[in-house]
């Protein structure tokens, strides 16, 4: 039997959740500490950290694959420069929906201009449900804290979120090594964010680092493990289905912006960030 024809295992559905949950997590830590950058500098390095120590034990990926490596590196690194900027300018609960939520609709309306493909009735559907999402975010923006900053670079984000989406679902069934061809984007974008970022800024990322012990451990394993289970998974039911369940990520880091982080996230944002995240599972599924 076909793993698309297989109902997916609860303990796949269980772990994938606990992905969406630490993609999440990490997200929010970035937020926590007060300092987006210095934060980003040590996930990322502790990522970079994860992937030299597992990538001696891994075949390397084929070599048709590794222009798709470093076009996905230099994606992944914009996009955690462009992470920096969003969570300095506004709230988690605003703008992680935007980011996660719009990238999908981007990577099927791009999709349908690469290949054609006209959009199907439920990717209209799910379209429609993420648009009015975003909507209801700026429409609840305007009453309280100004996000206009906020807003623009989360949707940039999610533009190269689509992109490197792109990039990797072609390149890493070219790899023949899915974990290592992750690993290398991993430690190629830990290395990068680090050079471009610090600029003389080492004492003060070493005082970061010494008050927050935690964050680069924690944090890249989190965002190491939330993308190498999704992977795992995916060899183990079907990808849309994982995928759809990612996308709970959403509703998670909106819990986590309200009772960890403190924001005000009032019933407008949390229908929102309900409406992107159900938009969001039904552009997968369709």
């Amino acid at each position: 039997m076909s793993i698309a024809s297989t109902a997916i295992p609860p303990h796949v559905i269980g772990a994938v959740l606990g992905a969406a949950l630490l993609h999440a997590g990490w997200n929010a830590v970035l937020k926590r500490r007060g300092e987006p950058l210095l934060a980003t500098v040590l996930v990322t390095t502790g990522a970079a950290l994860a992937a030299a120590i597992a990538l001696p034990f891994l075949a390397l990926p084929a070599r048709a694959s590794w222009p798709f490596i470093a076009a996905s590196s230099v994606l992944q690194t914009v996009y955690y420069l462009l992470l920096i900027a969003t969570y300095r300018a506004g709230d988690v609960s605003h703008a992680y929906p935007l980011m996660r939520g719009s990238a999908p609709l981007l990577v099927a309306l791009a999709n349908g201009l690469l290949t054609g493909e006209v959009l199907s009735g439920a990717q209209w559907l799910a379209m429609l449900l993420i648009c009015g999402g975003v909507l209801a975010l700026w429409l609840g923006a305007r009453g309280g804290r100004p996000q206009g900053s906020a807003t623009r670079f989360a949707l940039l984000t999610a533009c190269v979120i689509a992109g490197y989406t792109l990039v990797d679902g072609t390149g890493v069934r070219r790899s023949g090594a899915p974990a290592a061809y992750t690993l290398w984007i991993f430690l190629f974008t830990g290395l990068a964010v680090g050079a471009l970022t610090l600029g003389g800024r080492q004492r003060a990322l070493l005082e970061f680092a010494r008050a927050h012990p935690l964050v680069a451990p924690l944090g890249g394993l989190a965002s190491v493990g939330s993308y190498g289970i999704a992977l795992w998974a995916m060899t183990l039911a079907p990808v849309a289905a994982i995928a759809a369940l990612r996308e709970t990520s959403i509703l998670f880091a909106t819990a986590i912006a309200a009772f960890v982080l403190g924001e005000r996230v009032g019933p407008v944002r949390i229908a929102a960030a309900c409406l992107i995240a159900c938009g969001a599972v039904a552009m997968r599924l369709a």
